[in-house]
C-alpha cells in the first residue's frame, strides 16, 4: 500500500518529520518497506520558455525549439544559454512556458533523455506532454504552462509533485488499512489525533431514475453479497484534472482519462473497488438493462480489459449482460465488451462485494492480478457499497460534467451485522501484564471505530466492531488491539511464573541440536529449505511413493510448483546445490533438519515426522601447492554419519548393502540402508546420474536422509563403563573363499556368531580377485581376527578350538573355502 503523505496529511494531522510516523507504524505493527521521495524522480526536469521556434529544415512537422531554462544550462564562462530542442509536438510555439526534460533526465517507464541529432540537427532536451511526465494521458501536445510560471524552477516542486511516498506491508488481517481513510483512522488511532475526512457529495440528481434504466440479479449471494448501480449520463471523457492526475500517481498507477482515473482514486481512497460499463454496449430489454451476477459456465470464453482470452471455469464469477453474454469477471477485471471508450456517453458504475476465496482462485487459475482481487481477496466492507458509489458520482458530476441518474439499484440479500464483543478490562490487564486504565482502553477501541459501551454490571464492556474490520471477532482481538496502541514498550518485562520445573531443554531437543553439532564439525554447512514440494518431484528423483504415505495436497498453493506438502528434503536439497553449481560454487556440502509430511487414509492428520538430510558435492577444499582436491565420495557421507553416531553415542549403528530395486534414485554398488540393531533409520549413497540430470546437476551428489526421531530414540548421554583389557589378546588371520554376491555385513554377521563371547574384533584388511587362483565369480576376503578372555590368558589350544568351530559354521552358513 502506497500512501502519500500529502493526501494522508489532509485527513489527520501528521508529525512533521515523516520518520517519526514511520517509527510510529511500526512499534503498533505495520511495517514499513521504504520511503520514496516523489520528487527525486523528476530531476534534471525543470519550467522553461521557449524564446525562438522554426521549422525544422529537414521535416515537414518537428520544430527547431530555443528554450530558456534559467540557471540549469550555461556556456564554458558560465552565463546562461538557452537549450535547442528538436520538437514534434503540433502545439509547440514561441513564447510558450513549458516542461523540459533536461539531459540526464529518466522520466517514467526508464526513458533516458540524451543528447542526439534528430535528421542532423542536434538536440539537448525533450519538451514534455503531460503523459510523458506521468501525470496525465495528454499526449497530443506538449504540456502548455500559464504565462506567468516561473522560469528554471524544478517541475516537481511546481507541478505539486514534491511528496513523500510511504510504501508499507499491510498484512492480509487489515482490509481497511488498503485505503486511504482506512489508513488516516489507522494513523489518528496510533496518534491519538482526530480524523477530518472530507468526501464529495451529488450537487444534483435529475430523471429518470436509476431504477428505471437497470436492473440487478444476484444468483449466487455466496459469491456476491452486495451489488450496487448507479447510472450517470453525458459524461465527457477527457484528462483528469491535475489534483486528481497527481494522486493516481501517488497512489503508483498511471492516468488514463477522467472517468478510469475516477474509478481508480475513489478506490484508492475508500478501499472499494469499483468498475463502470459503457451503459449503451448492454443489451437493452423492456427499456432496462438487466445486470445478472452469476456463475461462469465451463469453457465460457471473456476477453478482458487487457486484450486476453480467458477461458473460465465454474468456480469464477462474472457480470453478465441479461444473464447471457459475460461483461467483466467480478473482482478481478472488466471485459472489453463493455469497456468505456472516447465515445462513451453513458456509464453504469458497479459498486459491488464479491466473495473473498472465489476472488482469490480466480485470480491465481488466471494468473491475473490487479489492484481490485488484491482488496476483494481481503475482503470488502459491504456496509459502504452505497456511499462509496456516491462518491465516484459526484466526482463524475464535478470532473466529467456528467448528469447523476436519481437513486441507486442497490440487491443486499443479507446484510452484514457489526460484530458485538464483550470485553472484560480485568483480563486485558492480565494478558498483557500491564495495568492499562479503562478510559485508555475505551478511547483507544473508539478511536479505531468501534463503539464502546460499559456493561450494566461494570465488569465488562460492549464492543461493536465495525464492519471493515472483519479481524475483529473475539475478545483477545480486542486485547492485541489495546495492547499495540498502548505500546509493547510500555510493558514491564517479567518472567514467566513457573514452579513447577526449572526450565531447560528437554532430552530430544539437546540431542537435535547435537546433530546439527556433529554434521557442522563434519564440514556441512546449515541450510533451510521450503517445506512446500512441487508434484512431480518425487518423479524427477525417481523415488517410488509407496513407502511415503499420501501427499499431502495445498488446496491454495502461493505457486504452481509448491502444491503439496514434503515428503523427503532430498528435491530442495538437489535444488541447493543446482544453484550454488550455477553461481559457481562448485563444492557444496549442506545439511537439513526439518519435518516431512506424510498422510493417510486412515488419519485425519498427516504425520510429521522430523527428518535430518545431507548432499556432498565436489570436495572439502580446492587445489593447493602441497594437496590436490580429492572429490567427496560414498564414504565422506558415511563419515559423517559415523561422527553423528558418535557424537549420540549410538553403539549399533551400521551400514548395509541397499538393492537397486528398492533405492532406483541412488547408484547400484554406491548406496547403503543406515540400520541401528534391526532397525533401518535412513539411506545414504551417491545419487542416479539420471535423477540428477532431471535436476540440472551434472556432477556426482552423495545424499543421505535419516528419520531424526527414529535416531534419537537409541541416542543416550553415556556408554557402558568398560574395563580396560588387562590380558592379552590372540590374533589370527582367517582368509575365506566366497561367492561375489557375499557383502561384507554377511561375513561379519556370521563370523561374529560364529566366534562366541571369545571373539572381540574382526577387521577385514583384504579383498583378493582371480579367475584362476580364486576361481571365477568367487572373491577372497581376509579378516583379523582378536580372541581375548577377560579373567585368563588364552592359550593356543583354546584358540585353535575356537577357530575350528568357527571355521565349520561359516563354511556351512556361508559356502566358503578356508583359503591357505
Amino acid at each position: 500500500m502506497r500512501v502519500s503523505y500529502e493526501w494522508l496529511g489532509t485527513m489527520v494531522d501528521l508529525p512533521q518529520q515523516v520518520s517519526d510516523l514511520v517509527a510510529e507504524l511500526i512499534r503498533t505493527g505495520t511495517e514499513v518497506e521504504a520511503v520514496e521521495h516523489t520528487g527525486a524522480s523528476l530531476d534534471h526536469v525543470v519550467t522553461g520558455y521557449i524564446l525562438s521556434c522554426v521549422p525544422h529544415p529537414d521535416s515537414d512537422h518537428m520544430k527547431v525549439t530555443m528554450v530558456d531554462v534559467g540557471p540549469h544550462n550555461v556556456d564554458e564562462q558560465g552565463d546562461p544559454v538557452p537549450l535547442q530542442i528538436v520538437c514534434g509536438a503540433p502545439n509547440v510555439a514561441a513564447h510558450q512556458h513549458v516542461i523540459v526534460a533536461m539531459e540526464g533526465a529518466v522520466l517514467p517507464g526508464d526513458f533516458k533523455i540524451k543528447k542526439s541529432k534528430l535528421r542532423g540537427v542536434e538536440s539537448c532536451g525533450m519538451n514534455c506532454s503531460a503523459r510523458e511526465l506521468g501525470i496525465g494521458s495528454e499526449h497530443d501536445g506538449i504540456m502548455v504552462l500559464p504565462e506567468d510560471a516561473p522560469i528554471g524552477v524544478p517541475a516537481g516542486d511546481y507541478l505539486g509533485l514534491s511528496d513523500t511516498v510511504i510504501d508499507c506491508e499491510i498484512t492480509p488481517n487489515r482490509p481497511d488499512c488498503l485505503s486511504m481513510t482506512g489508513f488516516a483512522c489507522e494513523v489518528g488511532a496510533i496518534l491519538s489525533e482526530p480524523t477530518h475526512i472530507e468526501v464529495p457529495a451529488i450537487a444534483h440528481e435529475v430523471k429518470p431514475a436509476t431504477k428505471d434504466l437497470v436492473d440487478v440479479a444476484i444468483a449466487d449471494p455466496e459469491r456476491c453479497s452486495r451489488y450496487c448501480a448507479r447510472v450517470v449520463r453525458n459524461v465527457k471523457i477527457g484528462p483528469s484534472p491535475a489534483w486528481l492526475a497527481r494522486r493516481i500517481v501517488a497512489a503508483g498507477s498511471r492516468p488514463i482519462n477522467n472517468v478510469v482515473d475516477i474509478t481508480n482514486y475513489v478506490m484508492y481512497l475508500t478501499g472499494q473497488p469499483l468498475h463502470a460499463f459503457d451503459l449503451d454496449t448492454l443489451t437493452q430489454r423492456d427499456g432496462k438493462r438487466h445486470i445478472v451476477v452469476r456463475p461462469a459456465t465451463d469453457g465460457e470464453v471473456l476477453r478482458t480489459l487487457d486484450g486476453q482470452d480467458r477461458t473460465l471455469t465454474p468456480d469464477m464469477t462474472v457480470i453478465s449482460d441479461d444473464g447471457d453474454a459475460a461483461v467483466a469477471l467480478a473482482g478481478v477485471m472488466g471485459g472489453e465488451n463493455s469497456e468505456v471508450t472516447e465515445k462513451t456517453v453513458n456509464i453504469l458504475l458497479e459498486s459491488a462485494c464479491f466473495s473473498p476465496g472465489h476472488t482469490s482462485r480466480t485470480s491465481r487459475d488466471l494468473g491475473l492480478m490487479s489492484e481490485a482481487s488484491i482488496r476483494f481477496e481481503r475482503g470488502v466492507d459491504a456496509a459502504d457499497c452505497v456511499e462509496v458509489a456516491d462518491i465516484a458520482a459526484a466526482l463524475f458530476e464535478s470532473c466529467c460534467e456528467a448528469e447523476v441518474c436519481r437513486g441507486v439499484v442497490d440487491v443486499y440479500p443479507e446484510p452484514v451485522e457489526a460484530a458485538t464483543i464483550s470485553l472484560r478490562p480485568s483480563r486485558v490487564r492480565e494478558l498483557c501484564g500491564a495495568d492499562i486504565p479503562n478510559d485508555f482502553m475505551v478511547e483507544a477501541l473508539a478511536r479505531l471505530g468501534c463503539s464502546v459501551v460499559p456493561s450494566r454490571l461494570g465488569s465488562y464492556l460492549d464492543v461493536v466492531a465495525p464492519t471493515n474490520r472483519p479481524d475483529l471477532t473475539r475478545e483477545i482481538d480486542l486485547v492485541e488491539e489495546v495492547l499495540r496502541l498502548w505500546g509493547m514498550d510500555r510493558v514491564e518485562p517479567t518472567i514467566p511464573g513457573a514452579p513447577n520445573h526449572p526450565g531447560g531443554l528437554t532430552d530430544l531437543q539437546r540431542y537435535a541440536h547435537m546433530v546439527g553439532e556433529a554434521l557442522r564439525a563434519s564440514g556441512l554447512c546449515e541450510t533451510l529449505t521450503y517445506n512446500f514440494a512441487d508434484t512431480g518431484d518425487l518423479e524427477r528423483l525417481r523415488m517410488p511413493d509407496e513407502r511415503l504415505g499420501q501427499p499431502v495436497v495445498i488446496l491454495n498453493p502461493l505457486t504452481a510448483d509448491q502444491g503439496q506438502m514434503r515428503r523427503t528434503m532430498i528435491p530442495g536439497l538437489l535444488r541447493s546445490v543446482a544453484y550454488n553449481l550455477a553461481h559457481g560454487q562448485d563444492n557444496v556440502a549442506l545439511y537439513e533438519q526439518g519435518r516431512v509430511f506424510y498422510g493417510s487414509s486412515e488419519a485425519s492428520q498427516p504425520a510429521e515426522p522430523q527428518h535430518v538430510a545431507g548432499v556432498l558435492c565436489g570436495a572439502w577444499h580446492k587445489d593447493s601447492w602441497d594437496q590436490k582436491a580429492r572429490p567427496l565420495d560414498f564414504f565422506d557421507g558415511k563419515g559423517a554419519i559415523e561422527q553423528l553416531a558418535e557424537a549420540l553415542k549410538i553403539e549399533r549403528l551400521r551400514f548395509k548393502a541397499a538393492s537397486p530395486e528398492k533405492y532406483p534414485w541412488l547408484q547400484p554398488g554406491r548406496a547403503a540402508q543406515i540400520m541401528v540393531g534391526k532397525q533401518c533409520v535412513g539411506w545414504l549413497g551417491n545419487i542416479h546420474p539420471l535423477s540428477l540430470a532431471n535436476f540440472d546437476i551434472d556432477q556426482d551428489v552423495v545424499a543421505f536422509e535419516i528419520d531424526q526421531d527414529a535416531l534419537l530414540s537409541h541416542a543416550q548421554d553415556m556408554l557402558p563403563y568398560q574395563d580396560i583389557p588387562t590380558l592379552p589378546g590372540v590374533e589370527q588371520d582367517l582368509a575365506i573363499v566366497v561367492d561375489e554376491d557375499v557383502d561384507y555385513e554377511t561375513c561379519i554377521q556370521r563370523i561374529g556368531s560364529a566366534g562366541g563371547k571369545l571373539l572381540v574384533d574382526v577387521r577385514l584388511f583384504d579383498v583378493y580377485r582371480d579367475p584362476v587362483r580364486v576361481g571365477p565369480h568367487k572373491k577372497s576376503m581376509a579378516f583379523a581376527l582378536t580372541f581375548r578372555d577377560p579373567k585368563r590368558t588364552l592359550t593356543a589350544e583354546d584358540v585353535e578350538k575356537v577357530m575350528d568351530k568357527l571355521v565349520k559354521k561359516i563354511s556351512k552358513s556361508l559356502g566358503a573355502e578356508v583359503r591357505n
